[in-house]
């Protein structure tokens, strides 16, 4: 007799409530160092939190503090100071170099009809001390609070702030609009430039300001008529808003606000802070000719690190121009810069290699380059979308960053004079670290696993040569999550599946199990896997697998040949071989996992967002006896129609095994493949049932992706049905659609797997 799971929807709801309110650790900083009167040394430590809302249907920020007391070399006591509190309308915010200055970027909602407003504070430790109204000043458009181009940096000196924000966009007229200009009209109500408004240059003689360096400021400009719908590009999926970003730096002092100039024009600028001495601003200038590509998560996209004279005008370009650069970090004494490389299009996302310029001596040296192979005990190479903010130890040679190793993540030390590194991690228990920041060693790091909630951990980093003795401190506990069991094994794919130039490559996956409950001894099995697809799952907290383990299933998390952590290889595998190779991973592992495993083998579906979705539709076609049904987020399932609707259209020729050149159009042979490729192809094969949640913002994997695969299923009578979440891009992130999401895809597997 098949052991029934019947919770109800509101037992479902309650279930997803419950769970969906564990926050998510987003930021911490370290206060500076104060001394009690008993000569003993403490500091505070200031996290910000995110936590989902479902009554108001948004993500809340909230913040907590703590007190560390501290010898130096360890942790004396530590724990918090005081209760939550939420935090309102902040975009982005910094602490000053000494500790003693805080900048807010805050939008204000406008009045009536009134567009919403942005203004930059300046606090002090006990008050306001300037609060700027951007939007008045006119001088540029929104700032940018992403963390692709974004940035708040306090100058070394304390009395400027450097920001990116869109730059100024004329007001466009109509050809027809009445130009009659009353008497008694100034230069101000008709919208042209006042003379002293004119552009200023970056070295173009001007009265220094307080900090002791010439920039130029925002102006004015007068439009032709007719540009009103002239197309803008932008950046695309989650960046739709980003267009032409410009570096503007506000005088604290001065209460004035400039735009710098002097970066070429076919340079987007962002990633940006003050340069020693602050004598000018280094930055990521990233190439948009012939036209922009999608950027996020592609680290693939042609850019370098530049820096501009603020006093002599000067634009210098620091590192190769033919490379993808990303993530520069100045160390704390001024004298080296690292940051992150990778080859400029293939895969968006690979190995990368650690740079390193000095500043004074002018040379660039590769400190880590990418790793072929994975193996136990080294260094797996780096796969983290970026570096802390604040990375350097207070030696001015050790950094500190997290990256993939296999499924799961770990804190590395790197010494960049020696390329070395250590895993202050490797004595830990198993799951996922991540680097929130480090001040003076003091380490700051947040940890979970599939089973565990994030966590707040502490540590003083140890003298060079020592760093394995670390001792983690657990700041913020979270309580497991009951009923849950995991693991992480390993497959080696058959010999007629390897790979003829990679070969011996092997994959992971991570199989959750629910521990109690009546489906305990034989779950039904949900197959999931990931996105990218040079992405990977590690050992962390996922709250859609965490709930539906505690629904009654099984998860199985595959991490086939082509994910992040296992080494460059594994992610060169892949491309040329979508459809195939990682198809007959996963079934692969489905079939090993059903053998070694007391799970249900006649009640299997199939769960996957973007690629995974892909995978997942190939699989219900190529193997429509395994599977009873399947859920599907944004899928790709025709890549010859995706790759003229697309912000990635790179990624379609890449994936499918061909170069691209954005000069030149497919030809038949390239259009055949990538239908041939495609999911879509095995269509009349599905007898599945299938869900399908789309996005109507998403840019990335276009809806008509998914409409095209709903209206191939209807024709062919397979049951299928279409949730369609406005305001939401490719990841349906809304709180509103993520909540729906989990309890149509819940309750649509409780159906068809008949449980």
């Amino acid at each position: 007799r098949v052991p029934q799971v019947q919770p109800r929807v509101e037992e479902l709801s309650e279930l997803y409530r419950e769970l969906s309110q564990q926050p998510g650790l987003s930021t911490a900083c370290l206060g500076p160092d104060l001394t009690t009167q008993y000569g003993g040394k403490y500091c505070s430590l200031y996290t910000e939190w995110s936590q989902r809302d479902l009554a108001r249907a948004e993500n809340i920020k909230f913040c907590r503090q703590y007190l560390i007391f501290h010898d130096g070399a360890s942790i004396v006591y530590s724990g918090p100071a005081g209760t939550c509190s939420e935090i309102k309308d902040e975009l982005l915010s910094r602490e000053s170099p000494s500790g003693m200055l805080k900048a807010v970027l805050r939008k204000v909602p406008g009045k009536e009809k009134e567009k919403e407003k942005q203004f930059l504070e300046v606090w002090d430790q006990n008050r306001k001390v300037k609060s700027i109204d951007l939007t008045a000043l006119d001088k540029h458009g929104s700032v940018y609070d992403d963390d692709q181009f974004g940035c708040l940096a306090w100058s070394h000196s304390e009395t400027h702030l450097l920001y990116v924000a869109e730059k100024k966009r004329p007001k466009a007229e109509s050809f027809f609009q009445s130009k009659v200009l009353e008497l008694g009209t100034s230069d101000e109500d008709t919208g042209h430039p006042k003379k002293e408004d004119a552009p200023i240059k970056v070295g173009s003689p001007q009265p220094r300001s307080s900090g002791g360096w010439l920039c130029g400021c925002g102006v004015d400009q007068v439009v032709p008529q007719g540009e009103q719908f002239v197309y803008h590009e932008h950046w695309g999926e989650t960046l739709s808003t980003r267009s032409v970003p410009v570096l503007c730096v506000l005088d604290i002092e001065g209460n004035s606000i400039s735009v710098l100039e002097g970066i070429p024009e076919h340079l987007s600028p962002g990633q940006a802070f003050w340069s020693p001495e602050d004598t000018g601003v280094v930055f990521v200038g990233w190439w948009h000719d012939p036209f922009r590509l999608g950027l996020r998560h592609c680290t693939n996209r042609r850019s370098a690190l530049f820096y501009v004279d603020l006093t002599g005008g000067r634009c210098e370009l620091l590192s190769e121009d033919t490379r993808a650069v990303w993530s520069p970090r100045l160390s704390p004494d001024g004298c080296r810069i690292v940051y992150l490389e990778n080859n400029v299009l293939g895969p968006h996302q690979q190995c990368s290699r650690l740079r390193m310029y000095d500043w004074y001596t002018k040379h660039t040296s590769t400190v880590l380059e990418a790793v072929p192979r994975q193996a136990w005990g080294a260094f797996p190479g780096i796969y983290c979308g970026t570096l802390p903010g604040m990375c350097w130890a207070a030696d001015s040679r050790r950094i500190l960053l997290d990256t993939t190793q296999r499924s799961q993540q770990d804190v590395f030390v790197v010494d960049t004079a020696t390329g070395t590194t250590t895993s202050l991690t490797a004595d830990s228990p198993q799951g996922s670290w991540s680097v929130l920041t480090i001040d003076r060693d003091l380490l700051v790091a947040r940890f979970s696993t599939p089973s565990c909630p994030p966590v707040l951990k502490v540590a003083v980093l140890p003298s060079a040569g020592h760093e394995a003795q670390t001792q983690w401190i657990c700041l913020q506990d979270a309580a497991p999550v009951p009923g849950i069991t995991w693991g992480i094994r390993t497959l080696q794919p058959p010999p007629e599946q390897e790979h003829l130039q990679y070969r011996g490559l092997d994959f992971d996956a991570i199989l959750m199990r629910p521990s109690e409950g009546p489906t305990a001894q034989k779950p039904p099995l949900v197959v999931m896997p990931h996105g990218g697809p040079h992405s990977v799952f590690t050992a962390g907290w996922m709250l859609y697998p965490a709930a539906l383990c505690r629904v009654g299933f099984a998860v199985l998390l595959v991490n086939y040949r082509g994910s992040l952590g296992f080494g460059q290889d594994n992610v060169a595998s892949l491309p040329g071989n979508v459809g195939t190779q990682d198809v007959h991973d996963v079934q692969f592992c489905v079939e090993r996992v059903l053998q070694e495993e007391t799970l249900d083998a006649s009640r299997v579906a199939l769960v996957g967002g973007s690629h995974g979705g892909f995978l997942a539709c190939h699989l219900i076609g190529q193997f429509p006896d395994t599977y009873r049904a399947c859920v599907v987020r944004n899928p790709v399932v025709n890549i010859a129609s995706m790759v003229t609707t697309t912000d990635i259209p790179d990624w379609c020729l890449t994936e499918t095994g061909f170069p691209y050149e954005p000069d030149a159009l497919p030809d038949p042979a390239q259009w055949t493949e990538m239908l041939h490729k495609s999911p879509i192809r095995y269509v009349d094969s599905v007898r599945a049932p299938v869900l399908l949640m789309l996005g109507e913002d998403d840019r990335r994997v276009p809806p008509k992706q998914g409409l095209e695969y709903y209206r191939a299923l209807k024709a062919r009578g397979v049951p299928t049905r279409l949730l369609w979440y406005p305001g939401n891009n490719h990841a349906l992130a809304g709180v509103e659609a993520e909540a729906d999401g989990f309890m149509n895809l819940a309750l649509w597997l409780l159906k068809h797997l008949q449980c």
